[in-house]
């Protein structure tokens, strides 16, 4: 199974990816993490990425998608894998259609956690003082939604147009929301 998590910052979709990691023994892809890491292990592609985020701008789509390709040209991901914070825009998602089509795994599952927006901010706030993460204000939180609701909600629609949408209310505690996206996967054919 393929799944592409989506859900504004604050959602819970790094920690529902865990969840369905753990439950369906897929490969967790996170986007965040194929930046940090390259940029550690000094790829071509992570100093390019480390450079951008080192002037506090965005990665380029291009990079994205190299550092997206790279990773799923490993093996581990013939048995699914589920993507956490990529496509963020849609011409990632059209570019990640193509790539994956070339590559005969195209995506099964589309997961919408839906979130209000007072929600994801507290919640962001709690993680950034519970990591010690000070980019997390609320002022930023409140950017990063902005930001959210102009170039990755219509990612949403993509989905939803290809039939593989699932939106799943993203309220109450993780395991509340884990239970709701299990019931979701279970009812897909093939699932």
């Amino acid at each position: 199974m393929r799944i592409v998590i989506l859900g504004a910052p604050g959602s819970g979709k790094g920690t529902q990816a865990a969840l369905l990691v753990k439950e369906l023994g897929l490969t967790h892809i996170s986007s965040g993490e194929l930046l940090r890491s390259a940029a550690k292990a000094g790829t071509e592609l992570g100093l390019k990425a480390k450079s951008i985020i080192d002037r506090g701008e965005l990665v380029s789509d291009e990079i994205m998608l190299g550092l997206i390709k790279e990773r799923l040209s490993r093996p581990d991901i013939e048995g699914g894998f589920i993507l956490d914070g990529y496509p963020r825009n849609i011409i990632q998602a059209g570019a990640l259609d193509e790539l994956l089509n070339d590559l005969n795994q195209p995506v099964d599952e589309a997961l919408q956690i839906d979130v209000d927006v007072e929600m994801a901010v507290m919640r962001i706030a709690k993680r950034a003082a519970k990591e010690g993460r000070s980019d997390d204000t609320e002022e930023v939180a409140r950017n990063r939604m902005k930001i959210y609701s102009q170039q990755t909600a219509p990612v949403v629609d993509y989905y939803a147009n290809k039939g593989v949408l699932t939106r799943v209310l993203g309220d109450g505690t993780a395991e509340e929301v884990f239970q709701r996206i299990r019931g979701v996967l279970q009812m897909r054919p093939g699932s």
